[in-house]
């Protein structure tokens, strides 16, 4: 456990505020026919928010409406709205995996083009509401800053174990897929070695019936 909080301790200070911020806005195209989508992987118990709106290039028309939809990895549905410009979804993950974000363009378009969706994406810590803790908190300035520090900590060392258990999962995948790989190359020797046999058995039966041998 002291060994992988260091290790997390040691990537947080290579990374730098990279961590901390682990957030990031997403300019998505979207044809008039087809759907966008981007997806990530987070496991449990991890905030995610998300804000997008529909950004305009032409100002003289109107702004186009779009339909969102975010499905959890076992399809469950978490955020689906039509005829929209912009929106927010919130959720705590509830199952590992990849989670899906999916965009398409709603019949109502005027400009019959290509749609350009602003997504802001943000998970774990880069979600939280650090304004809201240290007014509660009466914190600021270094302390808020160590505290933000404290909880990257928390998530890569999180992160560091849902890992572990992910490499734990595929390799004992492995190991019972290469058995069974084992076990099927054995019982099919085993199926050869006794077609052969046969096969001889008969043909030497053949044989002494034609007075061959």
């Amino acid at each position: 456990m002291r060994r992988e909080v260091v290790f997390s301790l040691f990537v947080l200070c290579f990374l730098g505020s990279d961590v901390v911020q682990k957030g990031q806005a997403i300019w998505l195209t979207v044809p008039p026919s087809k759907n966008k989508c981007v997806s990530e992987e987070i496991q449990n118990n991890v905030v995610v928010l998300a804000d997008y709106i529909v950004v305009s290039d032409d100002p003289s028309h109107a702004i186009p409406t779009i339909s969102a939809k975010v499905t959890s990895p076992y399809g469950n549905t978490l955020h689906h709205v039509e005829n929209a410009t912009h929106g927010q979804f919130a959720f705590t993950a509830q199952e590992a995996g990849n989670y899906l974000a999916c965009f398409w363009v709603d019949g109502s378009n005027p400009g019959g083009g290509d749609v350009s969706v602003n997504l802001d994406w943000r998970t774990g810590i880069a979600a939280k509401d650090w304004e809201s803790v240290a007014r509660k908190e009466k914190i600021e300035g270094v302390e808020l800053e160590l505290r933000k520090l404290e909880g990257a900590v928390e998530a890569i060392h999180e992160n560091l174990l849902y890992l572990k258990s992910r490499e734990a999962e595929m390799r004992t995948v492995s190991e019972t897929t290469n058995g069974r790989v084992a076990w099927l190359s054995i019982m099919s020797l085993g199926v050869c070695i006794v077609v052969s046999t046969m096969q001889l058995w008969h043909l030497k039966r053949f044989f002494q019936k034609k007075k061959l041998i």
